[in-house]
């Protein structure tokens, strides 16, 4: 019964599918072999917006991922940054940002005559109530609804990564100040430059297909600022030993990391900015095994190495390898064969398992590890285009991370001793004992679990 139900409906959609072609087609028939105008924007459109869908869902994959890796006591504040630092982000995308990156009119300064150094202030505009191909610039592409929506996503992850880093001692307030200047300054300025037609892209060919400099180191770039500003949490480093923080729920941590796993595939194959021709799909469809691959090459790699080095696997540090193969193959996930890319992310894992004790040893406190998956495997990514992209150039890869680099940290560094000087950045040394969910939310994410809790 079931299958000839289904066969039924088959039929069905098949047969309304045939009766739209002639719609699709504007009573204009295409050449041989031609794609019909319509469908390329069709198709583009919808690869924004399914891979802006899976993009979004890593919002939650990295307030689980935080949420597990932080103690019990300040679960409660790291969802609610998340789910704050997300909305602030799509309002001052859309009140400045967007435009910030994508320079409108030869007036903004973003244009040819300055050099493409810094974009047009003005609110994104969205096409009118249905509009439809014929009257958009450029039948080619997309909506520009589908891509505003899209490109909101990379720049809220970017606000994400710098929560985790500085978990369990930041007030909320001068945290949700900073992201709104990260969100509507600090990211799109510099995205414009590569993403945006300016001087990285036109003047030193620099390469950066998803953006593990655009949008991961500047997230690690920030976080490391603020975490130089911050401090460590009380009791970290104590006479010259590092204490370890258990995470309060590492399911909910391995469960963050796989719907990071899969957001992936959205953050990178919607990168491909097209999927209205036969070759385009099939590159989507080679990004998403290369960035499968280098996910799993880094979780890999971290498992067999702290096996070697500890003695025992470290669980954190297998997800944080997967995290890092990703961020690692986000530069250029097309070019590279399924062999290249494996190894780009275990390269990543690796990186990940050295790096992190060295923050402890330099007492750079990062509570969930953000920095070395972040900044570091973004570097890493960044300058693995080289091995795999003819188009790379050594000086265009190193000169553009140095000044992304050198931009964010020292603006971001800035405006956190701001933050601290006007209203202080860091909560109480009896608010950090006690937890920033009593102290700052007054709300518990366990609360059964609190003192003076009944069960009945």
């Amino acid at each position: 019964m079931n299958r000839l139900f289904l066969k039924s409906a088959g039929l069905a959609l098949g047969a309304a599918a045939l009766a739209a072609l002639p719609a699709l087609a504007q009573d204009a028939e295409p050449a041989a072999g031609a794609v019909p105008e319509q469908s390329v924007w069709v198709f583009n459109t919808l690869l924004f917006l399914v891979a802006g869908f899976l993009v979004m869902f890593m919002a939650a994959g990295f307030a689980m991922l935080e949420a597990g890796l932080v103690r019990t006591k300040n679960v409660t504040m790291q969802l609610t940054k998340n789910v704050a630092l997300f909305a602030i982000a799509a309002v001052m995308y859309y009140l400045i940002g967007y435009n910030l990156m994508y320079p409108l009119g030869s007036w903004s300064i973003g244009s040819d005559e300055t050099g493409g150094y810094l974009g047009a202030f003005g609110v994104a505009v969205m096409e009118a109530v249905g509009i439809g191909p014929d009257g958009a610039d450029d039948l080619s592409y997309a909506s520009t609804g589908s891509d505003f929506y899209f490109q909101l996503m990379f720049c809220a992850t970017t606000a994400s990564i710098v929560s985790g880093t500085l978990a369990e001692r930041i007030k909320l307030w001068p945290f949700l100040i900073f992201t709104i200047f990260l969100t509507a300054l600090i990211y799109p300025i510099q995205a414009s430059w590569k993403w945006g037609g300016g001087f990285l892209d036109s003047q030193y060919g620099f390469l950066d297909f998803a953006g593990s400099t655009v949008v991961h180191s500047v997230g690690g770039w920030a976080a490391l600022a603020g975490a130089l500003v911050l401090g460590p949490r009380i009791g970290k480093y104590k006479d010259g030993r590092v204490t370890p923080f258990p995470g309060s729920n590492l399911p909910l941590a391995t469960l963050g990391t796989f719907i990071l796993w899969l957001g992936w595939f959205g953050f990178n194959g919607g990168s491909q900015l097209a999927m209205g021709s036969i070759g385009d799909a099939a590159d989507v469809s080679r990004i998403f095994v290369n960035t499968n691959t280098a996910a799993a090459g880094g979780a890999i790699a971290a498992l067999i190495l702290t096996q070697v080095v500890y003695g025992k696997i470290d669980l954190t540090m297998v997800l944080n390898g997967a995290l890092a193969g990703l961020v690692s193959i986000t530069a250029e996930p097309l070019t590279p064969a399924l062999g290249t890319a494996t190894v780009i992310g275990a390269i990543g894992g690796v990186i990940v398992v050295f790096a992190v004790p060295m923050l402890d040893r330099m007492k750079i406190d990062d509570v969930v590890g953000a920095i070395p998956v972040h900044l570091f495997c973004g570097i890493w990514g960044t300058l693995a285009v080289l091995i795999t992209n003819d188009d790379a150039t050594i000086g265009g890869q190193v000169i553009s991370i140095i000044i992304v680099g050198v931009f964010v940290f020292v603006v971001s560094l800035v405006l956190w001793f701001v933050l601290k000087a006007v209203m202080g950045i860091r909560v109480s040394a009896e608010d950090e004992i006690a937890g920033l969910d009593s102290a700052e939310l007054g709300m518990e994410a366990y609360p059964e679990f609190g003192k003076g809790s009944q069960i009945s």
